[in-house]
């Protein structure tokens, strides 16, 4: 089982932008769950204008951050290599957690946020894996004693 969006009931991947209230995990903008969080576009800003920030595979080509398109018609995609289109949020985000020029404060607590984000999945994913083999006993549980309950009746019934 997936651990699902309290919000959009999508399912939730490592590399979603999440959050977690009362207890419940959901995206933090489930239009834009893979997207850079606010945070990570300013440390981007800050940090990075100068240089690449991101290489599409596809063009063999590198970008500055501000050299990425967007989906201008109507959709929530951003970070988009300006020639083929292929998502590139993730190797911004990759960049992000290794680039020199960030001082390595920033660094590793931007990797302990997403650290963090990742086992808050998994834990989520293992407690509800836990919960639907609970409910599977359950209902095993319940219908042996609903067939014996039959058994007993048809027994009464014929004694």
């Amino acid at each position: 089982m997936q651990v699902r969006c309290s919000k959009c009931s999508r399912p939730i991947v490592v590399t979603d932008v999440i959050e977690s209230s009362s207890g419940r995990l959901s995206h933090l903008d489930c239009a834009r769950s893979h997207g850079l969080t606010a945070e990570e576009r300013a440390l981007i800003f800050v940090y990075c204008s100068t240089h690449a920030v991101a290489r599409c595979s596809a063009c063999a080509e590198s970008f500055r951050f501000s050299g990425l398109g967007v989906d201008v018609l109507g959709g929530n995609r951003t970070n988009l290599c300006p020639r083929c289109r292929t998502d590139l949020t993730e190797n911004v985000r990759a960049h992000l957690f290794g680039c020199v020029l960030l001082p390595s404060e920033l660094r590793q607590r931007t990797q302990e946020v997403r650290d963090a984000a990742q086992i808050l999945i998994k834990r989520s994913q293992q407690l509800s894996d836990q919960s639907h083999v609970l409910i599977r006993e359950a209902e095993v549980h319940l219908s042996e004693r609903q067939q014996a309950l039959r058994i007993a009746m048809q027994r009464r019934a014929s004694g």
